[in-house]
């Protein structure tokens, strides 16, 4: 009896083995080789891999040209995407065909993306085409990795590098997990936010390294329920909600906590932005916890009359109701003697911010300054600089 549970045990075994084995579809299976083209070769193995419960799609080291895919589901069941290599862009524009995304995973439940492999965006000879900072609807490039209608999924040790455009974009994605993912490019490349957050929810972002030419995160409208915690941003924009009230018909924002996070040598540090003369929307239960500031300029920011490159006007105030904001616990150097700049709509004050523990010091010497426009905070612990020094 013994005798014959074990070797049916052994049988199992084996039979779970062989199982496993046939649910890895590598790459090299369907033709592809390094430094050759695996646009096809991907297209077939996600595909044979979706139809397949519990599969994984294997991207071996090495580096690989790919152009623009979807790797499109609803598959069978849980499905990883293991990058071990490195994934090379077209470097010319023209050939996505008007496609605003380079690899874009859609449709999809309980997918892993990991391996510690790179998607290398080629973005070089694209951020030169960038009209953004002169045309207000200007032209959108391809982003590295756009996650469209994700759910239940995970996203780990992996590498964005020098996207034409935003390196990871969330389009209405529900409880994604973001872990010890890095994301890089020049400080002066164009609009390459290292994870933008639109319309989506239940957002974990831990453990990221992120330096880059726009927003290290930012979020867009629409977006519930998002926790930041232990990034580190450098060079880059900041950690921003926003911009908020460009367009009609902006979804609410609330739920946002970034914590634990250093920023060196950004544009901005934590902020919150929304255009001027814009719609009617909210953006409430926003705090930033524990932060850490290296030579930041405007540290701690409230921004509603958000209009860069002068492509708005400045006629109306912001319609977009900020309140339950908190700033607690921050300290380090600012790069402007303005640290604390909270400049809320005279339409829609801001409402219930707090502000506690902010101990900012002006990097050139002197002492730093804060400014309160429509906004009496509610203030408490150490302040330096002290709390609304200037007001309107």
């Amino acid at each position: 009896m013994g005798k014959n549970f074990s070797i049916a045990t052994v049988s199992l075994l084996l039979l779970l083995a062989s199982t496993n084995a046939e649910q890895v579809f590598d790459v090299k299976s369907y033709g592809a080789k390094p430094n050759g083209d695996i646009t096809q070769a991907l297209t077939q193995a996600w595909k044979a891999a979706c139809v397949v419960a519990g599969s994984k799609v294997v991207i071996s080291t090495g580096a690989y040209k790919l152009g623009s895919v979807t790797l499109l589901g609803p598959c069978k069941g849980a499905i990883e995407f293991n990058l071990q290599g490195t994934l090379q862009s077209p470097s010319d524009v023209e050939s996505f065909k008007g496609k605003d995304g380079w690899v874009i995973f859609e449709k999809i439940d309980s997918l892993t993306v990991s391996g510690g492999g790179v998607f290398d965006g080629k973005g070089q000879t694209a951020w030169q085409k960038n009209n953004c900072a002169k045309k207000y609807n200007c032209d959108i490039l391809p982003m590295n990795i756009r996650f469209n209608f994700i759910t239940n999924s995970i996203v780990q040790d992996i590498t964005s590098k020098d996207s034409k455009f935003f390196h990871i974009n969330l389009l209405e994605c529900k409880n994604l997990q973001f872990q010890h993912v890095t994301i890089t490019a020049p400080a002066d490349s164009p609009n390459t936010d290292g994870i933008h957050i639109g319309r989506s929810s239940q957002i974990n972002i831990t453990n990221a390294n992120i330096g880059t030419g726009d927003d290290c995160i930012s979020i867009g409208d629409g977006t519930q329920d998002i926790t930041i915690k232990q990034v580190t941003c450098g060079p880059g924009h900041g950690i921003s909600i926003g911009s908020l009230g460009r367009y009609e018909s902006e979804q609410p924002v609330s739920g946002i906590r970034v914590i634990g996070s250093t920023l060196s040598n950004t544009d901005n540090g934590v902020r919150i932005k929304t255009w001027p003369a814009s719609p009617a929307g909210t953006a409430s239960d926003m705090h930033f916890e524990n932060i850490t500031m290296k030579n930041v300029a405007n540290p701690i920011l409230i921004d509603q009359n958000y209009c860069p490159n002068n492509q708005c006007s400045n006629e109306s105030p912001s319609r977009v109701k900020i309140s339950k904001v908190s700033f607690k616990d921050i300290k380090g150097t600012s790069s402007t003697q303005e640290a604390v700049k909270l400049i809320c709509s005279k339409s829609v004050p801001c409402q219930q911010v707090v502000v506690a523990n902010i101990d900012l010091a002006y990097k050139e010497g002197g002492s730093a300054t804060s400014t309160c426009v429509n906004v009496q905070p509610t203030v408490s612990g150490k302040q330096n600089p002290p709390a609304c020094t200037k007001k309107v």
